[in-house]
């Protein structure tokens, strides 16, 4: 069998199995290298080498949590749930409770698509806006699997369709760029026609989350929540400017240096100073930041090991040439085939970003051969990069969204994170990839 597919598959059965994430990717990259022939020194030091690609993601993560902590001891968000929670008042109606449902998952949604193109933060803003939220959530007894896939649809169909922000690298500097790189003639203008099918499949998606799958109520233990996010009784509004002003300076910082190192830092610094962090506790709040988003440090980390080993083996080359050999000249079977991969090896990598240059220069070719027109190209590509972003465990449109739901403990990365968006994003997103390339 293909080095690939064992790696990938063995991870996601471990996973499943509850075995740590970290673990089942350490495993099955060893067990993937030697399966391509590879000694067991050489993937370890493949995989150790690795390692070093995901250090940058992992330390943006740890000040991302600090950071985190300092906004939660402000009261900022705190307000906005104690604003929430007055609304909804002690005898809500099953209409109110609807109504608040309803502006609370637009809000997430609208602000995690503006984390891509309006103000282009990615992630940053999940473990600062959401936990406090989870007081309110647990009054409303609002599924929190329904609110990851609110946030991994915001944070992944936004760069698949609208060409700014981080849509504009997705779209333009790698997906665009890597096609003409290898002949099809393609421009600008096409990107949002050839991807409008595919994101139209991940919308019906998030409407079978939220208002089938996952609409029934869903009660959560508030002991918990108040042991991590304990409720403000008395909001200091001196603490609150100085929140407004660390958070802007932090986001400024960012935009200008691309650094959510550098930006949380500073963000954290002025906390320090304002007084909302006290000097003798800046200690224990920047180790209880970091400790809340050190697994999904680790996770990432162990993810750029897992994808040095995948590139290593050499085995996507020779799975898409096996795909080829097996399909001919069928060309219903052979965009299937082609997304089938990409769910695979983004699957494995956790990144579609890195997806489009591994498998553009093959698939290009293949397209040609077969009679695809330049515009199913684009789909077939787009959507094969894309396929598996929501739904990887090692992704950030998953972990992202973990990291907030899962500060009290009760929201479970594989079972309430992956699972969810896999089972409602991967399979329209291959359903409707395939229409796009038929129908194009």
């Amino acid at each position: 069998m293909n080095p690939v597919v064992i790696a990938v598959c063995l991870m996601l059965a471990l996973s499943l199995l509850r075995i740590n994430v970290v673990v089942s990717l350490a495993l099955s990259a060893l067990v993937g290298g030697m399966a391509s022939g590879l000694s067991l020194t050489e993937t370890v030091n493949i995989f150790s080498n690795g390692l070093g690609g995901g250090a940058t993601i992992a330390l943006s993560y740890a000040m991302l949590g600090a950071f985190a902590v300092a906004i939660a001891r402000s009261g900022i968000t705190d307000l906005l749930a104690l604003k929430v929670i007055k609304a909804l008042g002690q005898d809500a109606s099953s209409g109110r409770m609807l109504w608040i449902k309803a502006l609370l998952m637009c809000t997430i949604l609208l602000v995690a698509i503006s984390s891509q193109n309006l103000i282009p933060i990615h992630i940053a803003f999940i473990p600062i806006l959401i936990p406090p939220l989870l007081h309110v959530m647990a009054r409303l007894k609002l599924d929190r699997r329904a609110v990851a896939c609110v946030l991994t649809f915001g944070l992944t169909a936004t760069y698949m369709m609208l060409p700014i922000g981080f849509g504009g690298i997705f779209l333009n500097n790698i997906l665009l760029a890597n096609l003409v790189d290898n002949g099809v003639a393609v421009s600008k203008s096409m990107l949002p026609t050839a991807m409008a099918i595919p994101v139209g499949g991940m919308f019906l998606g998030l409407l079978v989350a939220v208002f089938i799958s996952y609409r029934k109520p869903r009660q959560y233990d508030e002991s918990k929540i108040l042991a991590v996010e304990p409720e403000h009784v008395q909001i200091n509004f001196a603490h609150i400017a100085i929140a407004v002003v660390a958070i802007l300076s932090a986001l400024s910082l960012q935009l200008y240096s691309d650094s959510i190192i550098l930006g949380a830092m500073i963000g954290f610094v002025i906390f320090t100073l304002g007084g909302v962090i006290k000097y003798k506790e800046s200690q224990d709040a920047f180790t209880q930041g970091v400790k809340m988003m050190s697994l999904i440090g680790f996770i990432m980390i162990a993810a750029a090991g897992f994808a040095a080993v995948i590139k290593a083996t050499d085995g996507i080359g020779s799975l898409v040439q096996s795909v080829d050999l097996l399909i001919g000249d069928n060309k219903a079977l052979a965009a299937l085939a082609m997304l089938v991969v990409g769910l695979l090896i983004t699957m494995g990598i956790g990144s579609s970003f890195s997806t489009i240059p591994i498998i553009a220069p093959i698939y290009v070719p293949l397209c040609i051969a077969l009679g695809f027109s330049p515009l199913a190209t684009l789909a077939i590509i787009g959507t094969a990069g894309a396929l598996g972003d929501a739904g990887s465990p090692a992704s950030d449109s998953t972990l992202g969204p973990t990291s907030g739901l899962n500060a009290d403990g009760q929201h479970d990365h594989i079972w309430d994170s992956v699972v969810p968006t896999f089972v409602h994003y991967n399979l329209p997103l291959i359903g409707f990839g395939w229409i796009a390339a038929m129908v194009l």
